[in-house]
């Protein structure tokens, strides 16, 4: 009896615990769930404020857009230039083009319309957005538009003057309102400087057939800068001293190559005086394929072919002008008037097209076909040309409007000047 009394008092002691072992346990439980509970709330709370400090720099960083006008008239790689370094100082880049109507105003009549100069604006692959019709000069309500309806930013201009007819500053407002940034011209090239090539061209021309053109295309291509004759066009105009670099050359390139199985179409020319038709037959060859090679025959082989007064715009200049293209992959300069089995081989060059509008289209009736080795191939192919537009044509655009055009580069002369007398005025004051 008493020994089965102390097996029971045995059994009672292990099922009942001490009052203090219970304590214990329940403390580390309480810290345990404690501390987990404060470490998925630290967490949490970290991720949180991550989230939140990256929704913020999102909003922090917005794009800055940057505002460039001009009247890119007979639009050249100087004009693309600025482009280019206007979308450095940004984001993204707002382009206006001022209207016929007010470069008449202002300059005299534009060589080119503008329906092709919106087309060779928004081919600049710089530029990602355009405006037509913008005003000549910045007013407090286009101002106003810029920065609340463009989200425009700073407003930018070359370090070259822009002059109204009064002989003031077309961008003084921009300048106040502490919204202006200011680029470098690029020297050797100007629009004016093209008509007056021109003209020196037809004049040289309609001289005497005695004259030695291919003279005066050499001094296109190597730069000289002879002024007019006595009883020229009187404008002063120089010819190109334009001054080719590498840097210049990369600063315009892609710097990407085409990849393994990419689709190369090519194209070649002369390209000069870089147009609204070049620009339109680039963008339709650039759709056949993955990769556009586009091929600028040299000096020499353009003189030989369209006449000794060509080209008016030397062979880097013209290559220079085709890179900006936004059409454009790469471009071989000095490509061969000729396209052999060994350079189609060695560019794994898929097509060859040619517009139907074009200088020389007649190239298939000549001896020598240029292009008789693609055709063989099966790769030869005929593009329709959206626009009827030559380097012919805006020549002769040109010459029909001589006076116009000597009026509009004694009127920006002589604008210049006030403007330059003005300031002089003002710091000697």
């Amino acid at each position: 009896m008493g020994g089965g009394g102390g097996g029971g008092g045995g059994g009672d002691s292990d099922i009942a615990p001490h009052p203090e072992k219970i304590k214990i346990v329940a403390t580390c439980l309480v810290v345990s769930v404690g501390i987990s509970l404060l470490g998925f709330y630290l967490k949490s709370g970290a991720e949180w404020r991550s989230n939140w400090s990256l929704s913020l720099n999102k909003k922090k960083k917005k794009p800055i857009r940057v505002y460039m006008d001009g009247c890119f008239d007979m639009m050249h790689y100087g004009h693309c230039n600025a482009l280019r370094q206007a979308r450095a100082l940004g984001d993204q880049l707002v382009v206006g083009v001022v209207s016929d109507a007010e470069i008449i105003a202002n300059k005299g009549p534009p060589v080119t319309p503008l329906h092709e100069r919106m087309i060779m604006v928004n081919a600049v692959k710089w530029v990602d957005e355009v405006i037509s019709d913008a005003p000549y000069a910045i007013t407090e309500e286009f101002m106003k538009k810029l920065f609340d309806e463009y989200n425009i930013d700073y407003i930018i201009h070359g370090d070259d003057p822009c002059v109204l007819p009064d002989g003031t500053d077309a961008y003084a407002l921009a300048k106040k309102a502490g919204r202006y940034k200011q680029i470098k011209r690029t020297e050797g090239v100007s629009s004016t400087d093209i008509v007056g090539r021109m003209l020196l061209c037809t004049r040289e021309r309609s001289i005497s057939d005695s004259h030695n053109h291919s003279s005066l295309q050499r001094q296109f291509s190597h730069g000289n800068s002879q002024k007019f004759e006595a009883g020229g066009s009187g404008t002063g105009t120089r010819v190109s001293h334009f001054l080719p670099t590498s840097r210049r050359i990369v600063q315009f390139s892609n710097g990407k190559g085409p990849g393994d199985d990419a689709r190369i179409v090519y194209i070649d020319g002369a390209f000069d005086l870089f147009h609204a038709g070049h620009v339109e037959i680039l963008r339709l060859a650039r759709t056949l394929g993955d990769f556009l090679l586009v091929g600028i025959h040299n000096d020499q082989i353009v003189s030989a072919k369209r006449g000794a007064h060509r080209p008016i715009m030397n062979l880097h200049e013209r290559s220079l002008s085709v890179l900006a293209c936004r059409y454009v992959d790469e471009v071989i300069i000095g490509a061969p008037w000729e396209i052999s089995k060994d350079m189609i081989t060695t560019f794994n060059i898929s097509s060859v097209v040619h517009g139907t509008v074009a200088e020389n289209d007649d190239f298939q009736k000549e001896q020598d076909n240029p292009y008789a080795v693609p055709i063989s191939m099966g790769i030869f192919k005929v593009l329709d040309s959206p626009l009827d537009i030559t380097t012919t044509t805006i020549i002769r655009r040109i010459v029909s409007n001589h006076e116009a055009y000597q009026k509009r580069n004694q009127k920006k002369g002589e604008s210049e000047k006030r403007y330059y007398e003005d300031k002089t005025y003002v710091a000697g004051d």
